[in-house]
């Protein structure tokens, strides 16, 4: 039986039972102004109303109206969306929509819990890597400089530099000092500026991918990252705090030292990097 079907007011047909509207709403558990509602929207009509005093009566067979309305409440369809399933003749094109509709909101709400657990991870696990203030000493490094697209490109720009570096005869110096220098003040989605230093021995006849640069020495709020990069903002924001509160001016390009990672390390986890940022005191 089909939702809505147009009532007439006519005698009461006897070869079928009827159900006065109170028990009818019952014996579906829901109540009579329910069941108004859905006639009023047009969802399912009694069977038969008494035209001298306008009772409303409905048979057995319209419980499975109801059944299908509940069925379809139940899944997240509005009652306009009832209407039009009813009318629509591709049933199930209509009910697969809806079922890709809601996978699509279940995806996007699992994204958001995920979301607010990290948000928890990251306010219940603060960071212990303490930050220091530390000198560290002029250096003179082999420079790759180049405007990238996003911060993965870091990736491919290393490993050239360093065949670069190795096929003009450069020495890296000991200890090992290599960093990415930012030139630009502030953060960058794209369009990202950089220097991809490595510290070297002796200044060698550059070519057109390096060249080479004297960093004077500088006194630097430092701290350790340990772990992906993906995580440098929550590591950035322990420092950045630090600066502020202790008075201090952020005075040269923000520098990324890599220790450990992908060329010596199996996983991210083990991953070490120094994020370290020349400061002076206010004044």
């Amino acid at each position: 039986m089909r939702m809505y079907e147009k009532h007439e007011w006519k005698e009461k047909s006897m070869d079928s039972h009827l159900y006065k509207i109170g028990m009818f709403a019952a014996m579906n558990h829901i109540t009579v102004k329910t069941l108004r509602f859905y006639e009023e929207q047009g969802l399912i009509a009694p069977a038969y109303v008494d035209n001298e005093n306008g009772y409303r009566y409905y048979t057995m067979n319209q419980m499975a109206v109801i059944h299908k309305i509940t069925a379809l409440k139940q899944a997240g369809f509005t009652l306009e969306e009832i209407k039009g399933l009813n009318k629509t003749v591709d049933e199930k094109h209509f009910l697969t929509k809806k079922k890709a509709d809601l996978l699509a909101q279940i995806a996007e709400l699992t994204r958001q819990l995920a979301v607010i657990d990290g948000y928890y991870a990251e306010t219940e696990n603060t960071l212990d890597t303490p930050v220091l203030l530390k000198k560290i000493p002029a250096v003179l490094t082999a420079v790759m400089k180049k405007r990238i697209h996003s911060y993965d490109e870091l990736f491919t720009m290393m490993p050239e530099m360093g065949a670069e570096m190795e096929r003009i005869g450069c020495e890296c110096a000991l200890p090992e000092y290599c960093f990415t220098n930012y030139p630009e003040t502030g953060y960058q989605e794209e369009d990202i500026l950089v220097e991809t230093c490595e510290a070297v021995t002796e200044k060698r006849e550059g070519s057109s991918v390096i060249y080479f640069k004297e960093f004077p020495e500088v006194e630097a709020a430092c701290i350790y990252h340990k772990g992906s990069y993906d995580n440098f903002p929550k590591t950035y924001a322990v420092l950045l705090r630090y600066i502020e509160e202790h008075g201090y001016t952020i005075c040269g390009g923000i520098r990324e030292s890599y220790i450990d990672g992908v060329w010596n390390r199996d996983s991210e986890e083990e991953w070490l990097s120094e994020i370290q940022i020349p400061v002076v005191a206010a004044l």
